[in-house]
């Protein structure tokens, strides 16, 4: 009976802890789903905003919508997070796969090097990057934004893959080369698709901190049109509307919502821990 209490106990703990961080996450996204669906009056202009909505209404998305420079904002959002996924995968697969032959220690060694960069503000480092854009004729296009963005996307894509790769027996691989196999194609063709979540989550991880990011897509671009984050903040500064940066703010959940639904099959968790695909 003492034992029967103490696992329902746990238990209880546990859901509690579940649904306390639940809402903790989920507050701050309901906020913005009150801000931008419910009237101003009841929000931003009233003494004791209601945390159950009076009414609903899609004034704030329609203008956000049809407001100046949105449909450009998403666009030129979408192809330098795609860019920034694209490179990350590019780059981070051949390099995540010699760093994970050269043993754990040395590779995570080598690893942590590549997130100095992600420790320094990212403001000191886009000042500099002008220079050489400038003269390559690189400034203000969605190049360059996303090679300064893959500056931050790139370490933790090594990061994650060198784990999946030195997940995998070698044995899987010289089995390869013993068959034939030259290295781009057991990396490729054999180890590649037996790491897929990893590579998945990889991608997803690059792209949404491109598609979060501001700082390089402010300094490093043109602003005509600007990336839909820079547009968030202009609404808030220097355009001062409050309410439409928020109905943005609501807008850019919706590609993050709808990619992490359509790889949701290669995000499971048994899976990422171990890096090889079931």
């Amino acid at each position: 009976m003492t034992k029967r209490r103490k696992i329902t106990a746990s238990r209880v703990g546990l859901y509690l802890a579940v649904i306390v961080t639940s809402v903790f996450v989920a507050f701050p996204i309901y906020i913005i789903f009150l801000l931008a669906l419910v009237p101003t009056k009841y929000t931003i202009y009233s003494a004791r905003p209601p945390l159950i909505p009076p009414t609903i209404s899609f004034v704030e998305l329609q203008a956000a919508i049809s407001s100046p420079g949105f449909a450009g904002a998403v666009s030129l959002s979408l192809e330098v997070a795609f860019m920034v996924g694209g490179l990350a995968l590019a780059i981070g697969i051949p390099t995540a796969y010699g760093l994970s032959r050269l043993g754990s220690r040395l590779a995570y060694g080598l690893t942590t090097v590549l997130f100095v960069v992600n420790m320094m503000p990212s403001i000191t480092i886009a000042i500099p990057l002008t220079v050489p854009f400038i003269k390559y004729g690189l400034y203000g296009s969605p190049i360059s934004i996303a090679l300064a963005q893959e500056l931050l996307a790139l370490p933790i894509t090594t990061f994650l893959l060198v784990g999946a790769f030195q997940s995998l027996p070698r044995e899987i691989e010289q089995q390869a080369r013993v068959d034939g196999a030259n290295r781009a194609t057991a990396i490729y063709r054999i180890l590649v698709p037996l790491i897929a979540p990893a590579i998945v989550a990889s991608f997803l991880l690059a792209w949404m901190l491109s598609w979060d990011e501001s700082t390089f897509a402010l300094i490093l671009g043109n602003l005509n049109p600007p990336t839909l984050p820079v547009l968030i903040f202009l609404s808030v500064t220097g355009r001062g509307n409050p309410t439409l940066a928020v109905a943005f703010s609501l807008i850019a959940t919706i590609p993050v919502v709808i990619l992490t639904v359509l790889l949701q099959k290669y995000l499971r968790g048994e899976d990422l821990a171990s890096g090889i695909r079931g």
